[in-house]
């Protein structure tokens, strides 16, 4: 019986392990996956059935299931037998270190675990490795992967060229792919060359184009996709070039399909806050939103990632958000010590927060404990101190970068503040400090191959006559010549020196002057031939001559006509007012208005005219109380009985007001009506 059952037990297994392998290579492996638990309850420690299990896994997409029956059955599926699957469970999982540590515990390097280690070091970073590990593959294998591996290898250089700027070097590969084509425009992007770049994707997005052909299965979705990762680099270089209108467009065209790949559209996102800064905030926070999204931070570079949360601070510190600025700069300022705009944003906001001092105290502990960083905040504390007004102190900032402080630029800087707050021996003092370490440098440079031996940088030679105009400028004449006579020593064929020299002597010792002026060569060996009759006809001539014809002409004109005399054209005397008197002293103020001169004292309250019949109806005057009948003699002071004003009117000569006509009034109308008909165009 038992051999029996042992024989049927058999033929089950073979029945499944037949149904296993069909459906491996129809690609049901969910199916496939039943079978091959049906024979793992028959014998679970079955090594073939245990890899085919989490296979099975790894090709329906469960890596963790599959990591788990690896981890599950170590002492079956040793590292030697399962080795690359379970380094892939763990480089799809994103557990990168894990992978890297599987793949090099491998006793047995095969080609899979090669492939795979050279992703694993893209994923790290570690370019230089991956470039060697893939340069190697393509060298010892061929297949029809080649063309994969080759690709691999360009994005490799492209990420080399973008994040660490390293000079690639010629690969001699053939784009003969929109792939291959977009990763050399990334590498040309990383070297600055946005024109080239824009090429290779408007040349990568027909690449693609073309390709569709031949791709039947595409479905519309990957087509955008493919297509939005080219049109977002291309919105990249017009950003880059200052097109940021066009990028923003082409930005927000992209964000509308909504592709699938977070990664993608978290930089989209990013660069339209860049775009943004500090206005159209609201629209910058909702793109904050996309750069959280889950699973970003295995999509993006460090520097991508850590570009994102230098911009999400920044928003913070644009929408007042002081203590999630604090927090997020000082978050990046922990992973990242040695960092300088951590610290950068940190003093932004504390100056938003009208606390400069602060700021300038933390830039200046971060100069102490990061020495080698020290020039670029120095120069942002200098910047504080010059909105505080303390140009001095600002000076005293920048006179301490040591190895700017010889700098033209910073020389001219120094100068020129130290001249606004009328400090001329600070700006003298700077000048000489700079002369003398050229002086020191080119001291131990070798000398160039001209005839007068001058050093191969002139640099101090241009210093050394900006002090000399400088002292000159500032009465310091004695100065000035020392230096004009170091310039015209070093080259004594220098005519340009010797002029200022002679010019500088001539106010401190004449006769020094007319010595050196000996010097100056002669006005024959100086004069050039140049037509000066063609120089003033040019075009452009501010003077042109007139003919000589014309003049002539001109002459003749005179001679005949030497009686006639010009007529001179006479002044108009200036009108006088009609009260002038010329005995009186004219008002020295009369070209000021009334309100401004010395003797207004405003008008006189009061003293208004009688203006009948003006102002609102019922409104009373200041001779109201002549006209009211009721006030007259025979009327008594209470209201009159019934009848007693017509009777009162009836007898009194006195004209009740609403009968009266004010004095002037015919003449008003009459001005009114010319007014009505000289204004009279047209019709209503």
């Amino acid at each position: 019986k038992m051999a029996a059952a042992a024989a049927g037990g058999a033929g089950a297994a073979a029945a499944l392990w037949s149904e296993v392998n069909r459906c491996g290579q129809n690609g049901d492996f969910a199916r496939a996956l039943k079978s091959v638990n049906k024979i793992l309850q028959i014998n679970k420690d079955d090594v073939t059935a245990l890899q085919c299990k989490v296979v099975c896994l790894i090709q329906n997409g469960n890596f963790k299931e599959a990591l788990g029956v690896i981890n599950t059955h170590t002492k079956v599926l040793t590292s030697d037998v399962i080795a690359f699957e379970k380094a892939y469970c763990e480089y799809r999982l994103n557990r990168i270190e894990n992978a890297l540590k599987t793949i090099q515990s491998a006793s047995q390097q095969t080609d899979k675990l090669k492939e795979l280690y050279g992703q694993v070091l893209y994923r790290l970073e570690r370019y230089d490795d991956c470039l060697a590990a893939y340069r190697d593959l393509i060298r010892n294998s061929q297949d029809e992967y080649e063309e994969e591996r080759k690709t691999n290898l360009s994005a490799v250089v492209a990420a080399q060229s973008t994040w660490e700027k390293v000079m690639p070097e010629d690969l001699g590969l053939r784009e003969a792919t929109y792939e291959l084509c977009y990763n050399s425009a990334c590498t040309l992007i990383g070297q600055g060359k946005l024109n080239e770049a824009m090429k290779k994707l408007q040349k990568a997005e027909a690449f693609f184009l073309f390709a569709l052909v031949f791709l039947q299965d595409a479905t519309e979705e990957d087509i955008e996709a493919e297509l939005a990762i080219i049109h977002g680099q291309m919105a990249y270089i017009m950003q880059l070039q200052g097109r940021t209108e066009d990028a923003l467009q082409l930005y927000n065209q992209i964000i509308k399909l909504k592709p699938t790949d977070v990664g993608l559209l978290a930089v989209i996102a990013n660069n339209i806050i860049t775009i943004n800064k500090d206005q159209n905030v609201f629209d910058s926070k909702k793109k904050v939103k996309l750069t959280n999204a889950e699973g970003v931070e295995h999509k993006l570079s460090k520097k991508q990632l850590q570009a994102i949360e230098f911009n999400k601070a920044l928003l913070a510190m644009y929408t007042n958000q002081a203590d999630q600025c604090r927090k997020l700069s000082a978050s990046l300022q922990s992973q990242s010590p040695e960092h300088l705009l951590p610290v950068l944003i940190q003093a932004a906001q504390l100056c938003r927060e009208k606390q400069h001092a602060k700021a300038v105290g933390l830039l200046q502990d971060f100069a102490d404990q990061h020495p080698a960083n020290a020039a670029e905040i120095k120069l942002t504390m200098a910047q504080l101190k010059i909105a505080q007004g303390s140009v001095t102190k600002a000076c005293m900032i920048l006179r301490s970068i040591e190895e700017l402080q010889h700098k033209p630029g910073m020389v001219s800087a120094l100068v020129t503040m130290y001249s606004h707050e009328e400090d001329i021996d600070s700006a003298i003092e700077v000048f000489t400090q700079a002369i003398q370490w050229y002086q020191q440098f080119q001291a131990s440079q070798p000398r160039g191959a001209n005839e007068q031996g001058l050093p191969k940088s002139p640099v101090h030679l241009s210093l050394i006559r900006e002090a000399a105009n400088f002292k000159l400028k500032h009465g310091r004449k004695k100065e000035a010549i020392s230096d004009l006579e170091e310039l015209w020593k070093q080259n004594p064929k220098d005519v340009h020196t010797l002029a200022q020299l002679i010019s500088a002597y001539s106010l401190v010792d004449p006769e020094k002057a007319k010595v050196l002026s000996k010097h100056l060569p002669s006005s024959d060996t100086m004069s050039l031939k140049v037509d000066v009759d063609a120089l003033e006809n040019s075009h452009g001539a501010t003077y042109v001559r007139k003919k000589a014809g014309k003049l002539a002409g001109d002459n003749q004109q005179k001679e005949q006509g030497q009686g006639d005399v010009k007529k001179k054209k006479k002044k108009k005397k200036g009108k006088l007012p009609k009260n002038y008197d010329p005995k009186v002293t004219p008002d020295p103020e009369r070209w000021l208005p009334m309100r401004e001169r010395s003797y207004y004292r405003g008008r006189k309250k009061g003293k208004k005219k009688d203006q009948v019949g003006k102002g609102t109806q019922g409104s009373t005057t200041a001779g109201s109380s002549e006209l009211d009948a009721s006030r007259t003699a025979s009327s008594p002071p209470t209201s009159p009985r019934p009848g007693s004003a017509a009777a009162v009117s009836a007898t009194s000569n006195v004209i009740p007001p609403r009968h009266q006509k004010p004095a002037g009034a015919p003449a008003t109308k009459k001005k009114q009506q010319q007014k009505k008909k000289k204004g009279a165009k047209g019709g209503w």
